[in-house]
């Protein structure tokens, strides 16, 4: 009867979790190495508590990579159908809200107990507060480094995350690891975050909450169309559309560029159907102080900033003020700017962009300098929307990674 082939997982995740046990179901014998004291910490913390596992909507387009097709295969590899199933298999029920699923009792705990009871009756072996220094290969054995101490493997998968929630043991060790085995690295950047912005005025919008429509634009060139509930604060904007395209803004950043947000809060009007409405406002309410005359039309405090960079003033009649300074009020209630300088980091955001480069790893995650060492998770050079994405990633990886390492 042959050896069992050993197989290291370098942290205890989600995608870490999800490469043990498909690894184990192969025959391998495996071994955690987890920095924290227990598995799974930043599972608990998403979707709010309620773990937004996985969703029914799925393309490429979901995703950001210098390798989508990659990516994307990884991702068919092992899809949402066979994600679903296999946590029913673990014995937890799910339900879904368009599209979106969740653990059937919307606690993120329960999905973690799952892939937890599964590790223990597997009989993988799962070695806590054990941080990695260094990989290398010595002949067929590929060494882990912990401190003083060292473990041979056959088959070694990184799955330490990438910097978003540095609490939670995501800090950017595993591209350190990746950097030293000689892989090419894409620089990281906060993903899935809150913008800043450079207007003192933030500050006086500061607790809105409504729907818009957001487009980023970068030198003129709009790049990146987003819709939902919006929320201004103090430094700038949050909100999912936000965080949605926060991932190309920080990009944008770090090459300098000029950003700019375009909110429009109207976007169910067209530009001209607005001017129309405009118009018919003029002819029916000039007789009224503009203050009034704004009522109704958005939250009140935004009319308040409108008026102010309009020129007007809240108690003057409308017929008595310039036209040109009512139109451009209407004009910022689609077309309102706030020019972003930066996000919030990594303790706020809720995933990193970067990391390893696809382009350097084989279609099965293994890398093509380094054979026997794979990488799945969020060190990988992919992130997702929000909505499931990054955990089906998680999940996708972590299935392609322990199957090939168990081989």
């Amino acid at each position: 009867m042959s050896e069992k082939r050993k197989v290291g997982i370098i942290g205890g995740g989600a995608a870490g979790m999800m490469a043990a046990i498909t690894a184990a179901r192969q025959g391998a014998e495996v071994t955690i190495l987890e920095r924290n004291d227990r598995l799974g910490k930043k599972i608990l913390a998403t979707g709010n508590g309620k773990c937004n596992f996985t969703n029914r909507v799925m393309d490429k387009y979901c995703y950001d990579s210098e390798d989508l097709e990659k990516a994307w295969s990884v991702l068919q590899a092992f899809s949402v159908t066979e994600t679903v199933s296999f946590f029913e298999s673990l014995g937890m029920l799910s339900k879904e809200k368009n599209g979106y699923f969740y653990p059937a009792c919307e606690q993120a705990s329960v999905l973690l107990d799952a892939l937890r009871f599964t590790i223990d009756d597997l009989g993988i072996r799962v070695l806590y507060e054990r941080k990695v220094s260094g990989i290398k290969r010595d002949g067929k054995i590929i060494k882990v480094l912990c401190g003083e101490e060292a473990f041979g493997f056959d088959k070694v998968i990184v799955t330490c995350g990438g910097k978003a929630a540095p609490k939670t043991g995501s800090d950017g060790s595993g591209i350190k690891l990746a950097r030293q085995l000689g892989q090419a690295v894409i620089p990281s950047y906060p993903a899935l975050v809150q913008l800043r912005c450079e207007e003192d005025y933030c500050k006086a919008i500061a607790g809105i909450r409504c729907d818009a429509e957001i487009t980023l634009i970068s030198g003129g060139v709009p790049l990146v169309v987003e819709r939902g509930e919006l929320q201004l604060t103090d430094y700038g904007i949050s909100g999912i559309p936000i965080f949605q395209l926060s991932g190309i803004a920080c990009r944008e950043l770090a090459k300098d560029s000029s950003l700019r947000a375009e909110i429009d809060f109207l976007p169910d009007w067209s530009d001209k159907d607005w001017r129309r409405f405009g118009e018919k406002r003029l002819k029916h309410m000039s007789q009224r102080r503009v203050e009034e005359f704004c009522n109704g039309i958005l939250n009140k405090k935004l009319m308040q900033l409108f008026i102010k960079l309009s020129g007007l003033k809240g108690d003057k009649i409308v017929s008595q003020v310039s036209r040109e300074k009512v139109e451009t009020l209407f004009y910022l209630c689609k077309h309102f700017v706030l020019h972003v300088n930066g996000s919030n980091g990594y303790e706020q955001a809720q995933v990193s962009g970067g990391g390893v480069d696809l382009r350097e790893l084989s279609e099965n995650l293994e890398s093509l300098k380094v054979p026997g060492v794979y990488f799945a998770g969020e060190v990988v050079d992919v992130y997702g929307r929000c909505g499931g994405y990054n955990l089906q990633w998680a999940w996708s990886s972590g299935y392609v990674t322990g199957l090939h390492a168990a081989k």
